[in-house]
């Protein structure tokens, strides 16, 4: 054997031994092992090196187990959290959760954990808002009084989180959506707005024995209003343009009238010029027949004259008829 070589190998027994070791303890958390050891948790470093191959966290599943075993929770096995991390679940918010609510007494099973962080909602902020219950502040909700004075109110609705009803329940928008409906029906019942503003509690006992939280994942415990303002008179609003509407009506009807009777008027003159140009077309013909009945015999000169002296007399008789007020030359002669 060479003696010169001697280091070298060392060397490479070292750097070997080194890969080995962070090998080994990547593959099998030696130290987590030893903690859970420790703390009365049963698991093997075959359990461990086994999560690693299936891509499972044991720094994940490991401290979950541990917490589960110190807080009495004894039904929580490796295999369920394994599963449910690899379902996509959050094990750290479940145990939480588990741990939190076996505190303070409330029934929260595994199974329904674990489904209630798979549908997506903070499973450990539900558990802390049934303990804890929440303050909702509800937007500005504008109603309308039977008097038509408009009132804009804002209310603080106090819930605490339904856990049988997370999965599938609806969320905080429906509980704010039905707390408005609750107290525009409200608002809008009242015979005026004062009697809301005198006793804005009223508004909240109609709204909470309306049972607005059904099917919800939460529980209204009370319904408080925070503010009151008083906005737009909507109902002399509302007259103002029915009385520009009805005015607008009236003036077209009016201009319609007015219309029709322009109309009429030019009608009747058309018929008037219509009539005069006949009398005249008529006039016209009078000398014509006159000529003729000269020609043929029936008519002489004597009955020419006599029908002369007819309309000098028809004139004078009209000039006679006429007001003081006529022309110069049909007024009577001063004595």
């Amino acid at each position: 054997m060479d003696i010169s070589n001697t280091p070298f190998l060392l060397i490479a027994l070292i750097v070997g031994a080194i890969i080995f070791l962070i090998v080994f303890f990547h593959y099998v958390p030696f130290f987590l092992w030893l903690s859970a050891k420790v703390s009365g948790v049963n698991i093997s470093l075959v359990q461990l090196f086994l999560m690693r191959i299936r891509n499972v966290p044991p720094y994940i599943i490991v401290p979950g187990m541990i917490e589960a075993h110190k807080a009495g929770l004894k039904n929580i096995t490796r295999d369920e959290l394994e599963a449910h991390y690899l379902a996509g679940g959050r094990v750290e918010k479940v145990v939480h959760a588990l741990v939190s609510a076996s505190k303070a007494n409330i029934e929260l099973s595994f199974q329904m954990a674990t489904a209630i962080d798979l549908a997506g909602r903070d499973v450990f902020e539900a558990v802390q808002m049934s303990v804890n219950p929440k303050v909702i502040d509800t937007p500005p909700v504008t109603a309308v009084a039977k008097d038509g004075i408009q009132l804009i109110a804002k209310a603080r609705v106090t819930v605490r989180a339904n856990i049988r009803q997370l999965v599938g329940g609806a969320g905080e928008d429906t509980i704010l959506a039905r707390v408005g409906e609750g107290i525009v029906s409200s608002i809008g019942s009242s015979e005026n707005h004062k009697s809301v503003l005198e006793n804005p509690d009223s508004i909240s006992k109609l709204v909470l024995r309306k049972g607005l939280d059904a099917g919800t994942a939460f529980e209204i415990l009370s319904i408080d209003i925070a503010d009151i303002d008083i906005g737009k008179n909507i109902g002399a609003a509302l007259q103002i343009d029915q009385a520009n509407a009805d005015k607008n009506i009236a003036q077209a009807k009016a201009e319609e009238r007015r219309a029709m009777a322009v109309a009429s008027e030019q009608e009747m003159k058309a018929k008037a010029q219509e009539a005069r140009a006949k009398v005249i077309e008529a006039e016209a013909e009078v000398p014509k027949a006159m000529a003729e009945a000269f020609r043929s015999g029936n008519l002489g000169i004597m009955d020419y004259y006599r029908m002369k002296n007819i309309e000098a007399d028809t004139s004078m008789r009209e000039n006679i008829a006429k007001p003081a007020g006529g022309s110069p030359g049909n007024q009577p002669l001063s004595k």
